[in-house]
């Protein structure tokens, strides 16, 4: 069993502020900081970090190798991660005001010039017990999943940054949909009716999580724990990481669930996003005393 993530990889550069800006408002940043981040990167941490075998496909820059070793230090299996020399490493500038609220402006990059050619010699690897992760910061993400299904793999397919017509076309190729509370409602107004998958992930923030299981009609929910928060970016993508490699790891719904909520309420106690998602036993150790 593995964890196959095609994902984006992006260099953060985190600006605080008193406030995010309002339109034609210029501000000084009270700080800086450069990290680790991407949608994809974020979960390919998070389910190294859970116990999963991760491999993390994806493409960069020729520049950056801090990030290959900082994904290495996680735990990730970097050795499908392409090296684009006509790219720039995909980057996020992100604006963090005092109440851990973010506004994000990404540049692509490298992430958006993945081919399905690039794709078929790692995919061919994965395996019928496999776990294929994918968001929308890359490209070719139809092309893996029905690569992925095709040798039976589960799909679990992170609908963000929203947008219907990418969703519309990967979702016949998935098994597990996992959105934010905005996205589902986006989906469901724009998609009414049955969905072709077998489980829909919402994340809703501070109301916590829920999983609807499509086959059975049973629906699991996690209340999220209650911390101070710092830094929420990154949040969902730890969530997404650890359910699905607490699931890889055949842990049942209701326990994956209530970890990854840990894992979540953790990394929104600490600056960053990659770089602040805990350890297993961290949030073994969290969630023990709590209801």
């Amino acid at each position: 069993m593995a964890i196959w993530n095609l994902g984006s990889i992006n260099i953060d550069h985190v600006y605080r502020l008193d406030h995010l800006p309002r339109p034609g408002e210029t501000l000084a940043a009270r700080s800086y900081a450069k990290g680790l981040g991407g949608k994809g990167a974020n979960q390919s941490v998070a389910a190294a970090c859970a116990g999963a075998s991760t491999h993390h496909l994806g493409a960069m820059g020729i520049q950056d190798d801090w990030v290959i070793e900082r994904l290495k230090s996680r735990g990730v299996c970097t050795a499908h991660i392409l090296r684009l020399p006509d790219q720039a490493t995909g980057h996020a500038n992100i604006l963090l005001d005092g109440q851990a609220e973010n506004a994000i402006v990404i540049h692509p990059g490298a992430n958006r010039a993945i081919t399905a050619d690039m794709l078929e010699k790692p995919l061919s690897a994965i395996k019928a017990r496999d776990t294929l992760l994918i968001q929308n910061e890359t490209s070719a993400q139809v092309e893996a999943a029905r690569i992925a299904r095709r040798a039976g793999a589960r799909v679990i397919y992170s609908a963000a940054p929203f947008g219907i017509d990418a969703v519309a076309a990967v979702l016949p190729h998935v098994t597990i949909l996992a959105m934010n509370a905005g996205e589902a409602e986006a989906l469901f107004a724009a998609m009414p009716g049955d969905l072709p998958v077998e489980g829909l992930l919402i994340t809703r923030g501070g109301d916590g999580a829920e999983y609807r299981d499509l086959a059975t009609g049973t629906v699991h929910r996690q209340a999220a724990f209650a911390v101070n928060p710092v830094d929420t970016t990154g949040a969902g993508d730890t969530f997404a990481g650890y359910f699905a490699a607490l699931l890889d790891r055949r842990e049942d719904v209701p326990a994956a669930l209530r970890l990854a909520a840990g894992a979540a309420a953790l990394k929104v106690t600490r600056p960053g996003a990659g770089d602040a998602i805990p350890g297993l036993e961290e949030v073994i150790a969290f969630v023990a005393n709590r209801t």
